[in-house]
């Protein structure tokens, strides 16, 4: 008899905690959470506009990149990643934060500084790939980019 309740509190516990599960083991934060955890925490930021199925960039990124563990890992203790579902309406600093980089509603990762400033190579290279990116390049990446964190 008690376990049927225990067994639906388990349930929605699971429903909950995966919400913001794209892919992988990669713990992913609101917006507004993620930019107050990394103001806290001094950790770069990650944010991720993603639309998911039907989306090859999307699709290749939750398959090859937030799916492995080493990466997934590295994401988790050195930046504060922040997810945001472009199949769903966008609050008003989603949008703003989007506007400001131009993604005209469409997927894009940017790197921040807890402060919300761009991130980038000091050389201006991109990480741009179109059906796959070797894990290791991102790794790199995001070694660069952790680098570019103004201390």
């Amino acid at each position: 008899m008690r376990k049927i309740p225990l067994l639906a509190i388990l349930f929605a516990f699971l429903l909950i905690s995966s919400a913001f599960a794209i892919g992988g083991d990669v713990k992913w934060n609101t917006l507004k959470d993620g930019v107050v955890k990394a103001k806290a925490e001094k950790k770069p930021i990650i944010v991720d506009f993603f639309f998911g199925k039907g989306c090859p960039r999307c699709e290749k990124l939750e398959k090859h990149v937030y799916s492995n563990p080493q990466i997934s890992k590295k994401i988790n203790e050195n930046f504060v990643p922040i997810f945001i579902d472009l199949t769903k309406p966008l609050t008003k600093e989603e949008e703003g934060l989007g506007n400001k980089y131009d993604y005209k509603n469409d997927c894009l990762m940017l790197f921040l500084d807890y402060d919300m400033n761009l991130l980038k190579d000091p050389a201006d290279k991109k990480m741009c790939f179109v059906d796959h990116i070797e894990p290791e390049i991102f790794i790199d990446y995001l070694d660069m980019i952790k680098g570019q964190m103004k201390k």
